[in-house]
């Protein structure tokens, strides 16, 4: 497996804030935006940077990113926007979610370390604590139920591969075990969280601090 320089990494903060209620990628987190920190996060572990970003601040300048796509109409379309902007010959592709700002290097390690010994894709992934029940039915069993996170690290030619037919997924290493690639769990971290709400984004700036 080729070194680090052969690490590009996509960093997807395409979103509308319809959910959220405003773009929270551009929201201040510590004095710099929330996708400051999942730039500098993926800086630290790539060669390069792609950003995905809404249509309307494509033109934009961003300092942390290498280069700027504009997003899709939908997730997976948003990867394949940055994936398109990724050189031929990088070799692995790491993709992480602007949504999780808060630093875990030793995660991005771990998902890169696994596919250099040979995974298709590597997904950090963390324990479920609360109990869970399905709608109008029984309690869950948890047992082997793990939370998914980002950064995901993958094969360049078999991430490539999973969406070139346009397959849409609520992540990317599913594509890749759908078309077949070899997925790897490795451990998360509880301080990754992904900011879906105001109170998220409070508890991420105390992590940040930390």
């Amino acid at each position: 497996m080729p070194g680090p320089a052969s690490v590009w990494s996509i960093v997807v903060a395409g979103g509308s804030g319809e959910r959220f209620g405003e773009r929270k990628q551009y929201l201040d987190l510590g004095g710099i935006r929330v996708l400051d920190w999942a730039l500098a996060a993926a800086r630290a572990s790539s060669q390069g940077v792609v950003l995905v970003v809404p249509a309307d601040r494509a033109a934009a300048s961003e300092p942390g990113a290498d280069r700027v796509v504009a997003g899709g109409a939908t997730r997976s379309a948003s990867v394949r926007a940055g994936l398109a902007a990724v050189p031929a010959d990088a070799t692995v592709i790491v993709v992480h979610d602007a949504a999780r700002p808060v630093p875990a290097p030793e995660v991005w390690g771990r998902v890169l370390a696994a596919v250099a010994a040979g995974a298709d894709a590597a997904v950090p992934c963390v324990p479920v604590t609360d109990t869970l029940r399905e709608v109008g039915g029984s309690t869950v069993d948890r047992t082997g139920i793990v939370a998914v996170q980002t950064p995901q690290a993958f094969r360049a030619g078999s991430l490539r591969a999973a969406h070139q037919h346009e397959a849409e997924g609520t992540d990317d290493a599913s594509l890749v075990e759908a078309a077949g690639g070899r997925v790897v769990v490795v451990e998360g971290d509880p301080r990754n969280i992904k900011i879906t709400t105001a109170t998220d984004l409070a508890l991420a700036e105390l992590l940040c601090r930390g």
